[in-house]
């Protein structure tokens, strides 16, 4: 699907799991099911083996099937982006696996714990971004936040990169971003449960975000994204109250859950993935597992599959 015309995935992005089998071997099936859930249900895009997908605890084997796995599912419908980054070497590998793999481009997740100058981050992602004319999307996360300076030397310096996506929350820089780069990239919400801050960046202009409830109550982020474009506040207001903010206080419980709650929601949706996780990573404990229940039980009754968007 890569084309000349350089643009990022908008809208609602689906981050797959990374389902296992009960003796801890990657299932595929499910993975495919996960993914062919997602674009039957309209989200824009797969990002796979990013982090909803455990990128920190695959193997090359493993990385390399889930990709296979995306873009046969995929098969041309919606764009496919992998995951990327750790250090250098292994960033470039995964690039020009993607690439081979038929991949439409990739999000360059931070390197390994190390905390460079902005130069240094500079040279991090030209080292990547040189080894493919795959598009290219730059993740604000942790250990690796691009001041406004060096973003602008690489978006002159690479057409590649096409998006930036936050994982960081810094408002002020986000503004600066936006307002000095404006439609150069596309700007997408990558913050944990992107839907409770997404109201807040929609404001200063970022107009997608990954959607990790997309797994399993997709048609509640699809009304709300809706009521975000439309400025319907009561309906925003109720999806906050009824569905996000009760999901978002089960998901800070514990550390990982941001992961391991996703695979709790498809399994009390019945989608064909267990409750389990790699570590460092725990999978949802029992007493937290049966509040997310309850909160699905309920939000259903308020907000059925049928109901959809209203058209204006």
């Amino acid at each position: 699907m890569t084309s000349d015309k350089r643009t990022a995935p908008k809208g609602i992005l689906g981050f797959p799991v990374a389902p296992y089998t009960t003796d801890g071997q990657l299932d595929e099936a499910a993975l495919a099911t996960n993914i062919g859930f997602l674009i039957e249900e309209g989200l824009s895009s797969i990002f796979i083996a990013c982090g909803s997908g455990e990128f920190h605890a695959l193997n090359a084997d493993e990385y390399e099937r889930m990709v296979k796995v995306a873009v046969e599912v995929a098969d041309g419908q919606v764009p496919v982006y992998t995951g990327v980054g750790g250090n250098i070497s292994h960033a470039v590998d995964l690039v020009q696996r993607s690439e081979q793999l038929g991949a439409d481009g990739y999000l360059v997740l931070p390197p390994y714990l190390i905390e460079g100058e902005q130069q240094g981050l500079y040279e991090y992602y030209q080292a990547i971004i040189e080894e493919s004319n795959l598009n290219a999307i730059l993740y604000q996360r942790g250990n690796a936040i691009l001041k406004r300076p060096t973003l602008e030397r690489l978006v002159d310096a690479y057409p590649q990169i096409v998006g930036l996506k936050d994982g960081y929350g810094d408002m002020e820089l986000n503004l600066e971003l936006v307002h000095s780069l404006g439609d150069r990239l596309n700007w997408l919400n990558g913050m944990p449960f992107a839907e409770i801050t997404m109201e807040a960046y929609a404001g200063i202009g970022f107009n997608s975000y990954s959607s990790a409830i997309s797994n399993y109550i997709p048609h509640i982020s699809r009304l709300f994204y809706h009521a975000l474009q439309e400025g319907d506040k009561q309906t925003l207001h109720d999806i906050y109250t009824d569905v996000l903010l009760p999901i978002n206080r089960i998901r800070k419980a514990r550390k990982g859950y941001a992961v391991a709650l996703i695979k709790a929601g498809m399994d009390i949706m019945g989608l064909p993935v267990n409750n389990s996780v790699r570590p460092p990573v725990v999978s949802v404990e029992a007493e937290h597992y049966r509040q997310l229940e309850g909160v699905l039980t309920s939000a259903l009754q308020k907000y059925p599959r049928e109901i959809q968007p209203s058209q204006s």
